[in-house]
């Protein structure tokens, strides 16, 4: 004789809230609002920008430029010793670690710590920075594709600097 199926229990009414395994530290709502800032900068101008302003695709070139323009002004942003006071209200000092970068860490909490993360991380920063240059390409694209180049041009030299320098401490030893 098989067992009787077990009837269903009712949902338990003191579940933890899905956000309970992130812990006090993590500032969630600083990163609702930041998210919510993203959706009203890029995300509100695309959906009621007219169909003639926008780009009808991205050749090569602009993704390159854009790729590698986004790179360069990420790091500009998030790790420059220039544009460190802009990040100072919202992150701490670690250490210098060299070629003109800093490493720094968030400070405060909610929204200020939210802010910290974003500005000192990368890959958080890079959607940020390709969005702003997305919407320049569409509201102004050949001043924009003058500032692609422009970084571009300057994140190549960066490496090229580090290459320059590689060879010259292999060629003095």
């Amino acid at each position: 004789m098989a067992a009787a199926a077990t009837p269903p229990q009712p949902p338990n009414q003191h579940q933890a809230s899905p956000f309970a395994e992130y812990g006090a530290d993590w500032p969630l709502g600083g990163y609702a609002v930041l998210l919510a800032g993203y959706a009203a900068l890029f995300g509100i101008p695309l959906l009621t920008a007219r169909e003639r302003r926008l780009p009808s695709e991205l050749g090569i070139r602009d993704l390159l430029l854009l790729g590698i323009a986004t790179h360069k002004l990420t790091r500009i942003a998030t790790r420059d010793w220039v544009t460190a006071p802009l990040r100072a209200p919202f992150t701490e000092f670690k250490e210098n670690e060299g070629a003109g970068e800093v490493a720094e860490k968030s400070r405060g909490q909610g929204l200020q710590r939210a802010v910290g993360d974003l500005l000192t991380c990368r890959w958080c920063f890079a959607p940020w920075v390709a969005g702003a240059l997305m919407g320049g390409l569409a509201l102004r694209p050949r001043q924009t594709r003058v500032v692609m180049e422009t970084f571009s041009a300057v994140a190549l030299s960066d490496f090229m600097q580090f290459a320059y320098d590689a060879v010259r401490k292999t060629k003095g030893k």
